[in-house]
């Protein structure tokens, strides 16, 4: 074997050794987008943070064959099916459809997440002293599970948050929580850099593996709310905040008669550096195909 050839396998054999090295040291599992658009490189551009580009829109959805679907499936699976489960599995399925929305920045660049990750944010109480905690609830290849596969792992994921037994979670606020006031700005800032521009995984240092996911659900329904935008959380690096909003009665037109009828508004808030109404488009098609043939779309209850 000549040198030449020595040094080249020699080269080849630690690349293939530093980048299996990199690949267990990532936080989440990316893949470059090539093939990107100008104007998506303009929007990028244009706006820094997601402070800045924010785009709100409402989706109004027919809401009296979905309702009929909870029921029935409460009553099939023995499962508390709830509004928001509906929602988290179309939304699955809309990131499945729309892979260009399932995605993050890097160094200005965009990349797709090679798994659909969601998450639905999850009221925490401590009790005795009153002190009321927000935090999310993941679910990992939700685009894979069956409804009732999720509605079981929603249930069983909240269930050990909010009774504080996941231990990763409350390990990462222990860690916020000795972070002082006038340096949470720097340290959230800190924790974006590493764990996604940098692509690092934390866990060791108590910060849950990809916590927020691509999408993050919150029902401001149960507040009584019909219409409210979440603001995007730029550390989080969440493009995407989906706000069910109440079932609520309304006159609402069948075969040009009107007719009373169950109507939601299902809020959203987007990252419009690399989300824009062709995505949208997509998203919102799909979940309002999904909810409002539930029967046909979700699980089979026969």
């Amino acid at each position: 074997m000549t040198p030449c050839v020595r040094r080249a396998r020699d080269a080849d054999h630690f690349r293939r050794r530093r980048l299996a090295t990199v690949a267990r040291m990532a936080h989440l599992e990316l893949v470059e987008k090539k093939d990107v658009s100008s104007f998506r490189k303009l929007a990028i551009g244009t706006w820094r943070t997601a402070y800045d580009p924010t785009v709100y829109g409402t989706l109004s959805v027919r809401m009296e064959k979905a309702l009929q679907y909870i029921e029935r499936f409460r009553e099939v699976h023995g499962v508390r099916l709830t509004v928001t489960h509906l929602v988290a599995k179309a939304t699955a399925e809309a990131l499945r459809r729309c892979p260009d929305a399932n995605a993050i920045l890097r160094f200005n660049k965009i990349y797709l997440r090679q798994r659909v990750t969601l998450s639905v944010l999850v009221v925490q109480t401590d009790q005795g002293d009153g002190k009321v905690d927000l935090t999310a609830a993941k679910i990992d290849d939700a685009d894979k599970k069956s409804l009732k596969e999720m509605a079981a792992e929603m249930a069983a994921t909240i269930e050990k948050v909010r009774q504080r037994k996941d231990q990763s979670l409350e390990k990462g606020k222990g860690t916020v929580a000795l972070v002082p006031f006038m340096l949470m700005n720097a340290f959230l800032k800190l924790l974006h850099l590493l764990m996604y521009t940098f692509n690092l995984d934390l866990s060791a240092f108590g910060m849950p593996r990809d916590a927020f996911g691509g999408v993050t659900i919150t029902n401001v329904g149960s507040l009584g709310l019909d219409i409210a935008y979440v603001p995007l959380v730029p550390y989080t690096a969440v493009p995407i905040f989906i706000a069910p909003g109440a079932v609520s009665d309304e006159p609402v037109v069948d075969d040009g008669k009107v007719v009373p009828g169950k109507v939601m508004r299902i809020n959203a808030s987007f990252d419009h550096r690399f989300i824009d109404g062709a995505h949208a488009a997509v998203l919102s098609r799909t979940v309002k195909e999904m909810m409002e043939n539930p029967f046909e779309r979700f699980d089979r209850l026969d």
